[in-house]
């Protein structure tokens, strides 16, 4: 770029570069005259010719400055036409600067509005969600202390279960105490299964053994005898030993105890001509009978063979439940001839009930036959009426006009 006159030009312009030109032409002209001028005084002959040529030299230089001033002329209307496109271009941009700038306040503007607006709604989305929490938190503050309230509930009532399970534990050390355990449970399970009529608890026999219940069934069996047991010195026993010596002693203490009861039971509750031929050992604990079967089995075998079942609260059950059966059929056979004699007057009843019904249905045949006469007297009544009402008298019967009255003219 260089400035000239105060204008600015670029030296990459093609009229920069054709005046730059055209001025170095002018130089080289200004250089060879003047070693024209030297060379004049070298060589008179010479100078005519120089002189020419300086002649034409000079109409050229005249003539490059002519076009020098032409280019001026053109650069500086080229300068203006540049300044007035750049004033065009600086008011074009500084309108669209303006409204651009217009432009982007009613954006901020109208986006102001809306942050106005947003945060408006964000502030009372959280005032309902602060208040909705606020009501949660005391709805949730008030199931915890109902939940807590439960839970002391609860501790108390495993505080009673752990005085009852130590309680429990009491009773079930004590022999006495545990063998009424387990005679309160036969008992229950009996009253539940049985009628109260069916069964005897604490029953004497003859031999003046005292069973824990003695089940009235008929013969056969006979009345059966329920006696309770429970092993449980040698169950826990079993449960602790540690080694092969303690569980081979746990072991045969259970066979011993089991035994010991099959025994007492067969030599006391069986009883020929008095009960059945068979007695039940019952156990109240789950436990103690899946151990027997599992491990035992030839103590169930003996059981077997000396004629006592043993039973667990789930089988006694059972067990009651075919007994109250066999005692329904019993009773049933008990009562069959009371139920054939009723069937008999029950079947004379019906009979009479028949006979009565066919005298009813032939007196409500004659009813209905003197109804139907009734009404074909009323029919015909009616019908005579009628024909007397309308004064229809040749309808009637030849028979019946010989009885007429007939009617005469006054003073014939």
């Amino acid at each position: 770029m260089i400035e000239i006159a105060g204008q600015t030009y670029s030296l990459e312009d093609p009229i920069v570069l054709l005046a730059l030109g055209a001025a170095a032409i002018l130089l080289l002209i200004a250089l060879m005259v003047l070693l024209s001028l030297r060379a004049a005084n070298r060589s008179a002959r010479m100078a005519e010719p120089l002189t020419q040529q300086i002649a034409i030299l000079g109409q050229n230089v005249q003539q490059l400055g002519a076009g020098q001033e032409q280019l001026r002329g053109g650069l500086q209307h080229v300068s203006d036409t540049q300044a007035n496109a750049q004033v065009q271009v600086i008011q074009t941009m500084e309108a669209r600067l303006g409204d651009v700038q217009q432009h982007m306040n009613d954006r901020l503007a109208d986006n102001a509005m809306r942050s106005a607006r947003a945060l408006a709604e964000m502030q009372e989305r959280m005032k309902e969600s602060l208040h909705g929490s606020s009501k949660q938190t005391a709805t949730s503050l008030t199931q915890l202390q109902e939940r807590l309230k439960t839970i002391d509930k609860a501790q108390d009532n495993i505080t009673k279960l752990s005085g009852d399970v130590l309680s429990l534990q009491d009773i079930l050390s004590n022999k006495q105490t545990r063998g009424a355990f387990g005679e309160i449970q036969l008992n229950d399970i009996v009253s539940k299964a049985l009628p109260s009529d069916s069964y005897a608890l604490q029953h004497t026999l003859s031999n003046g053994k005292r069973a824990d219940c003695l089940i009235h069934l008929p013969n056969p069996p006979g009345p059966i005898v329920i006696d309770s047991k429970f092993p449980l010195e040698a169950y826990e026993a079993l449960r602790r030993a540690e080694t092969q010596g303690e569980l081979n002693e746990a072991a045969r203490m259970m066979r011993t105890a089991l035994k010991a009861h099959i025994k007492a039971i067969a030599e006391k509750y069986i009883i020929e001509g008095e009960t059945a031929d068979g007695a039940l050992m019952f156990l109240p604990s789950e436990a103690v009978y899946a151990e027997l079967h599992a491990n035992f089995p030839e103590i169930v075998r003996e059981g077997f063979a000396a004629r006592v079942w043993i039973v667990s609260p789930t089988t006694c059950m059972a067990t009651l439940n075919t007994m109250r059966a066999i005692l329904k059929d019993a009773r049933m056979r008990e009562q069959a001839g009371a139920i054939r004699k009723e069937l008999g007057l029950l079947h004379k009843d019906v009979e009479r009930l028949g006979d009565r019904v066919a005298n009813l249905d032939r007196h409500f045949g004659q009813a209905a036959k003197d109804i139907s006469d009734i009404k074909i007297s009323a029919d015909k009544a009616g019908r005579r009426a009628l024909r007397l009402d309308n004064f229809d008298f040749e309808e009637l019967a030849p028979e019946e006009t010989g009885s007429v009255v007939p009617l005469t003219k006054p003073g014939e």
